[in-house]
């Protein structure tokens, strides 16, 4: 099985950033935000399960999965996001470990928003990189990237683990706050730290 980093942060946190500078490193990076995006588009695979439980309002006119619509229900109903996940859960991780069996590499990098939240993901990778800044600097970002207000964005991280959770899950952390470190050295450091370790446990 090749060697597994599980990268995750909260919104914000500049996950997409960091996962597209391992991938110059020739790193395989698998999405599951992008996935998720992936099997609820038009002809998606999970489009006919969740007509079937949701009904057509949950469904765009061109086939594709109403987001707003459904964030808004999944957002204050448990069991909707229950009946949601459901649904996507097994078939994002069928998706991953297809991906993964493809992937080309020292290692792979499974970029998981809600990782320390699943309480699954932990045992699926070998270590968990946490992208991390100030809740502010979170809060910014979303706004002006999102055009969400302030307490759009205080709701949506009051549903994910705190900042605090997911550093003590951590093997390893990415500074990424406003006026810190420069990500790329980081990065570098990092995946010449993997390729040591993938060369210790008998990898590539």
């Amino acid at each position: 099985m090749t060697y597994a980093i599980g990268l995750t942060g909260g919104i914000g946190s500049g996950k997409t950033t960091v996962a597209n500078l391992f991938a110059t490193h020739g790193i395989t990076i698998i999405d599951t935000d992008a996935i998720a995006h992936g099997i609820t588009a038009p002809g998606g695979a999970a489009m006919p399960a969740i007509r079937r439980e949701f009904g057509d309002a949950f469904v765009a006119p061109d086939g594709s999965l109403d987001r707003a619509r459904m964030r808004e229900a999944v957002f204050t109903d448990d069991a909707a996001k229950a009946r949601l996940e459901a649904i996507t859960h097994p078939l994002i991780r069928t998706e991953c470990e297809r991906a993964a069996a493809e992937a080309e590499g020292p290692y792979l990098i499974f970029v998981v928003p809600l990782l320390v939240e699943s309480g699954t993901w932990k045992t699926r990778v070998q270590r968990v990189l946490v992208v991390d800044c100030t809740e502010e600097t979170q809060i910014a970002r979303v706004m002006s990237r999102n055009r969400f207000t302030r307490e759009q964005v205080q709701a949506i991280m009051a549903r994910q683990a705190s900042r605090a959770q997911r550093l003590a899950a951590a093997d390893d952390v990415i500074d990424n706050d406003v006026h810190d470190a420069p990500l790329a050295p980081q990065v570098d450091r990092l995946h010449a730290a993997y390729l040591q370790l993938v060369r210790q446990t008998g990898g590539e």
